[in-house]
C-alpha cells in the first residue's frame, strides 16, 4: 500500500509541477534570471505551508517526530548544493522537474536525466578520492536541526524549539511569496507557446 501511496503522491506532485510551469525550461530560466517570479513565489508557497504544517502537525501530536530524517552537514553538500544550482542554470531542470518534464514528452530532458545517472555514475567511482580529501568530514556537529525539536535524536543549533521555529520561517516563506512581485519592474513576462 506504501508503494501505491508513493505512486499516486508522486503523480500529483508530478502534475502540480507541470501545471505551474516547473517542467518548462525556459520558465525555470526566466524565474532563475530574475524575469519572471511567478514560479519562485509558488516554491516559496509551498515550503512555508509544509513547514507550518509539519511543524504544527508535530506540536499537535499528528506528526511523529521519528520519521524526521536530518543529514549529515559537510563542506560536500555546500560544493555539491553549488553543483546542482549551475546544473540547473544550464540545464533549466532540477532534478524533480527533469523527471516530470520528461514524463510529459520532453526529449531534451531525457538528455538530463542521462546527464544526471552519469555524473552520480562518476562520483560512485571516484568517491573514495573525494572522500580522501575530507570534503565528507561532518562539520556544525554534523546531524543537527537549527532549533531543537521535542522528542527528536537531533541536537539544535538554537535554544529555540525547532517546532515554534519551524513555524516562523514557513510565516516568513509564506509572507515573501505574497510580498515578492509576479515581474520584478512590471513587465509581465507572457509563457512561451508550446
Amino acid at each position: 500500500m506504501q508503494i501505491v501511496l508513493a505512486l499516486v503522491i508522486g503523480a500529483l506532485f508530478g502534475f502540480v509541477l507541470d501545471r505551474i510551469g516547473a517542467t518548462n525550461p525556459s520558465v525555470l530560466i526566466r524565474m532563475l534570471s530574475l524575469r519572471s517570479l511567478g514560479l519562485m513565489k509558488a516554491i516559496l508557497l509551498a515550503i512555508g505551508v509544509g513547514s507550518i504544517l509539519m511543524f504544527g502537525g508535530q506540536m499537535a501530536g499528528l506528526v511523529d517526530v521519528g520519521h524526521m530524517s536530518v543529514k549529515t552537514a559537510y563542506v560536500g553538500v555546500f560544493i555539491g548544493g553549488l553543483l546542482l544550482g549551475a546544473g540547473w542554470a544550464l540545464s533549466g531542470f532540477c532534478p524533480g522537474t527533469g523527471v516530470c518534464a520528461a514524463a510529459t514528452g520532453r526529449k531534451d530532458a531525457l538528455f538530463f536525466i542521462l546527464g544526471g545517472l552519469l555524473g552520480a555514475a562518476a562520483y560512485m567511482i571516484t568517491y573514495p578520492s573525494v572522500k580522501a580529501t575530507g570534503m565528507l568530514d561532518a562539520i556544525a556537529g554534523g546531524k543537527v536541526t537549527l532549533g531543537t525539536v521535542p522528542g527528536a535524536k537531533y541536537d539544535g543549533l538554537m535554544a529555540m524549539p525547532g517546532d515554534v521555529l519551524g513555524i516562523v520561517l514557513g510565516l516568513i516563506f509564506v509572507a515573501v511569496a505574497f510580498a515578492v512581485p509576479e515581474a520584478p519592474g512590471g513587465d509581465a513576462v507572457p509563457a512561451p507557446a508550446e
